[in-house]
């Protein structure tokens, strides 16, 4: 995505200093003695139609942030601003039941895991026209025939609505999920791992139908994910989770030829090379993730980095903007030359 291009575009959703605490209960009474910072402070924004990767190990938080965009579990901290429309701005975040009801249909989810996330004892045609129901969309011949036409657009065949999930492989079983998450036309949708328990034959299928739909249908994706590669193939901004913080962020190729903090160095010399006689050079990251119950002074990411200096385990680095569009939240970020993949 260029300047221009984001320039044009409008803010769909601006996430403010979003925290998400899980307390640690110890003894008989189950005292709370501390939390678990899963999500800590974070701070970003999407624009309308565009693709957002947020990326990182597991347990650094991703998963819990779009959980927590989409009130499927209550933020501890933060605003969740979202635009229902031009000059309409409306915090998630604060929304009580009755009036978040009707916001739901714009935000949606595709779930990791296609054979936990549907119902077995279940036809398609219930599974599908589940959102369609809840949100008085439709009913009876007219549901039968918007699940009929969503079953077309994600590749499968009308007539499989009668069936169950179980007669399905695990890319249809996906394509499945992908209906049932456009069937309401969000605006919004939050794509958890979408590709990581597909076999490597159905990844690129399901990735380009990502793509086709998001032409077709204008959407805005969080695309949460592990595997970089995918993430440079759909992303047109990626941010970088560590321990419930935002380390990174920036445009896809920038951040890929030009990363700004070591742990982002580190994630993508684990990219795979197109080229088998290109010499792979891992940074391999010494210690354990920090506990988020117990995490370290300073910056989070210290006891790990080979570029530390005494400020780094004393002092908590902010996410400051490096260069044009590329935010950074390191100490050494306007001083230290890292490498990223070779275009």
């Amino acid at each position: 995505m260029n300047n221009e291009a984001t320039a044009a575009r409008p803010m769909l959703l601006e996430i403010k200093h979003l925290c998400k605490y899980f307390p640690i209960r110890r003894g008989l009474l189950q005292r709370v003695i501390g939390d678990v910072r899963a999500v800590d402070d974070v701070s970003f924004h999407i624009l309308e139609g565009e693709t957002l990767g947020l990326v990182g190990e597991s347990g650094c938080g991703k998963t819990t942030t779009g959980r927590c965009i989409l009130r499927g579990i209550e933020p501890t901290a933060g605003e969740i601003l979202y635009m229902r429309a031009p000059g309409d701005v409306v915090d998630v975040a604060k929304l009580d039941k009755a009036t978040l009801a009707p916001l739901r249909r714009n935000l949606q989810m595709i779930f990791q895991d296609p054979y936990s996330s549907l119902n077995p004892r279940w036809t398609l045609l219930e599974i599908v026209g589940e959102p369609l129901l809840v949100n008085n969309i439709a009913r009876g011949k007219d549901l039968e025939d918007r699940v009929a036409d969503l079953l077309k657009r994600v590749g499968l065949r009308p007539e499989y609505m009668r069936r169950y999930p179980h007669a399905f492989s695990g890319g249809e079983r996906q394509r499945i999920g992908i209906a049932r998450a456009l069937a309401t036309r969000p605006r919004l949708v939050v794509a958890d791992e979408p590709v990581s328990a597909l076999d490597v034959s159905v990844r690129a299928q399901t990735l380009n139908l990502l793509q086709d739909l998001q032409a077709e249908f204008q959407l805005t994706y969080l695309f949460v994910s592990h595997d970089l590669s995918v993430v440079e193939h759909i992303c047109d901004r990626v941010a970088v989770m560590y321990v419930g913080k935002l380390v990174e962020m920036a445009e896809t190729e920038e951040l890929y030829l030009n990363p700004r903090h070591p742990y982002t160095e580190a994630l993508m010399s684990a990219v795979p090379k197109s080229d088998p006689d290109m010499k792979s050079d891992r940074i391999t990251l010494e210690g354990e993730v920090p506990d988020p119950g117990n995490p370290p002074s300073g910056c989070y990411f210290h006891p790990r980095c080979r570029y530390v200096v005494a400020r780094c385990k004393t002092e908590a680095p902010t996410l400051t903007e490096v260069s044009p569009g590329h935010f950074a939240s390191c100490h050494r970020a306007h001083e230290l030359h890292l490498r990223g993949v070779p275009a």
